[in-house]
């Protein structure tokens, strides 16, 4: 029983920070070369919650059967590293906003950046089931970063969100591989304003180790090769890594053209591999293939291939907007603008 994506949708606040003000605030002569020119900024009432509930309106509303869709709408869930709550769910805040039914499976997820394709997974995978008809994944962060940290470069906030099921799909999904290590290279503890790293522990023997081996694992269990895919998405921390592990992997700079979206709103952890993936959708053609590998860390990461239907053409006629009109709108702010919100 196949699976895949119905529609999607997205968010993004309106207000970003260059990394060059960011810089000139800690007395930095330049912006670490990290392949980032700006992040979003969420405003001080803008959390997970209404980060998810903008995005998952966006996906619905593109839905040519939405009444019907969002009545037979089975699974409900929303990966995040920044929940607004330590016990209450966000989930449920985010169901009865968007008017779902209250018999459904749903569940807020943790698993830092890669959260976010967990939900998807876990939606698609209920779907080939046959447990529900239609499934909804989140991803939505709004991330935290120390002051003079070098995650206060990347640290930014957005959402994506997925309706999956089994008809008039856009994209079907092909395969999906998981691979996880105990490898601690990024944590926060209870009570902790911020989080920690380990420096460049993060680089190695985390993201490229366990995006290689998701990858190659998928590779293998598709029988497909890297030429094959005309869209490839890896989990973008920065601008740097996924470029560098792309050309590891065999993969060009052409196929990594419309996933680098990290270069203008930063890393938007549990959300960044799905804005990548949404704008690789709002330019992707039918029978087109994607590769997206996720990575969060802990760690572990999530691999998918998909293939594009024709049904993509009759998605985008109701298109009112896309991703880069989202980017293209972002507003500037000034350091002192940057820090009135993030003690709010």
């Amino acid at each position: 029983m196949s699976a895949g994506i119905v529609s999607y949708g997205a968010y993004l606040p309106s207000l970003a920070i260059s990394t060059e003000a960011i810089a000139q605030a800690n007395s930095h002569a330049h912006a670490p070369g990290l392949g980032v020119s700006q992040k979003t900024v969420p405003e001080v009432d803008e959390d997970t919650i209404t980060i998810s509930t903008a995005a998952a309106f966006q996906a619905l509303s593109r839905l040519e059967d939405k009444e019907n869709i969002q009545s037979k709408m089975g699974a409900l869930f929303i990966g995040s590293e920044s929940h607004p709550y330590a016990v209450k769910p966000s989930g449920t805040v985010v169901a009865q906003a968007l008017g779902l039914p209250t018999q459904m499976a749903l569940a807020d997820l943790q698993f830092a950046c890669k959260a976010g394709t967990q939900s998807f997974q876990i939606c698609l995978m209920y779907v080939q089931a046959g447990q529900i008809e239609y499934g909804l994944a989140i991803g939505a962060d709004t991330a935290q970063s120390a002051p003079g940290d070098a995650l206060e470069y990347t640290a930014a906030a957005g959402g994506a969100a997925f309706v999956v099921g089994q008809h008039e799909v856009i994209a079907t999904l092909l395969a999906t591989t998981s691979y996880v290590t105990d490898t601690p290279d990024f944590w926060r503890r209870p009570r902790q304003s911020y989080p920690q790293h380990g420096g460049r522990f993060t680089g190695e023997p985390a993201y490229f180790h366990h995006i290689t081996h998701a990858t190659t694992a998928l590779l293998a269990k598709t029988q497909l090769q890297s030429k094959d895919f005309q869209h490839v998405i890896f989990h973008t921390p920065n601008g740097k890594f996924p470029v560098t592990v792309a050309k590891q992997l065999g993969f060009t700079s052409q196929q990594m053209a419309h996933s680098l979206v990290v270069e203008k709103v930063g890393n938007t952890y549990a959300a960044a591999s799905l804005l990548a993936l949404v704008n690789v959708l709002d330019h992707a053609l039918p029978g087109e293939k994607i590769l997206l590998t996720s990575y969060g860390s802990g760690a572990g990461a999530d691999s998918f291939a998909f293939e594009i239907t024709p049904e993509i053409l009759n998605f985008r006629a109701r298109q009112s907007s896309v991703l880069a009109d989202y980017i293209a709108k972002l507003q500037p702010i000034t350091y002192t603008q940057y820090c009135q919100r993030s003690e709010s």
